[in-house]
C-alpha cells in the first residue's frame, strides 16, 4: 500500500503544478479567455494611459491619455478599421445610438466618443470621413480618428488590443467600448452592445 501511495505522489505533484500554472495563466480561473483576462486586469488595476497622438477625420490632432483631457471629459473609445464589413459597422451603429442618447439627455458635454482606426496606412482622413458619414459621426460629441503610425505599437500594448490579419485584407480584433476617466485612466471595458450599461456609468460619474 505504501509503495502504491509513493507511486502516486509524483502524479499528484504534476497535477498540482499544472493547476498552479493554470491559476496564474487565467488570473485565478476568473477569466478563462484572453479577452476576459484583459477586462479583469483593467477593472482591477485601472492603468493610466500614456500620451497617444491621433489624427481625426478633418486632419486635426487629437490627444489621448495622460494630461490631455483639457475639456475634463470622460472618453469612450472603440477600435475599428474603416473598410471592415462586419463588426466595425455594428460597433458604429451602437456608438451612434449611444451618442444620440447622450445628446438627448444633456450628457454630451461630459463625454467624447472616438472611433480609432488601428490601420493608419490605409485609413486616411478621407476614409475616416466616409466611415463618419455612414454612421453620422458629427465631429462634436463623436469623431473618427486614426492613430499615428509611430504610436500604433504603444496603443496596442496600452489597451491590450489584438489585431490579426485575416488573410483577406481585413483583420480580426477586439470589439469593445473602452472608458477612460477624467484623470486619464482606463477604468472599464464593455461589450459594444452594452450601451445601456455604458450610459448608466457615464451618467453616474457626471453628477
Amino acid at each position: 500500500m505504501r509503495s502504491f501511495i509513493r507511486s502516486l505522489l509524483p502524479s499528484c505533484a504534476v497535477i498540482l503544478l499544472g493547476s498552479g500554472v493554470g491559476w496564474s495563466a487565467t488570473d485565478g480561473f476568473r477569466a478563462l479567455t484572453e479577452e476576459g483576462a484583459r477586462r479583469l486586469n483593467v477593472s482591477e488595476n485601472q492603468p493610466e494611459m500614456p500620451l497617444l497622438l491621433l489624427e481625426d477625420m478633418n486632419g486635426d490632432e487629437v490627444r489621448l491619455g495622460r494630461n490631455t483631457n483639457t475639456a475634463d471629459k470622460i472618453t469612450l473609445i472603440e477600435f475599428i478599421y474603416a473598410t471592415c464589413p462586419t463588426i466595425c459597422q455594428i460597433a458604429g451603429s451602437e456608438f451612434a445610438k449611444l451618442r444620440d442618447r447622450l445628446a438627448q439627455t444633456g450628457l454630451g458635454d461630459h463625454v467624447r466618443l472616438i472611433s480609432v482606426s488601428f490601420d493608419p496606412l490605409h485609413d486616411r482622413p478621407e476614409e475616416l470621413r466616409g466611415y463618419a458619414e455612414n454612421h453620422g459621426a458629427e465631429g462634436v460629441i463623436w469623431t473618427i480618428a486614426r492613430v499615428q503610425p509611430g504610436d500604433l505599437g504603444l496603443m496596442k500594448r496600452s489597451f491590450g488590443l489584438r489585431v490579426i490579419p485575416d488573410g483577406m485584407g481585413g483583420y480580426q480584433h477586439n470589439a469593445a467600448i473602452h472608458l477612460i476617466d477624467r484623470s486619464g485612466r482606463l477604468t472599464a471595458i464593455f461589450n459594444t452592445g452594452d450601451i445601456n450599461e455604458v450610459f448608466d456609468v457615464v451618467r453616474s460619474t457626471s453628477r
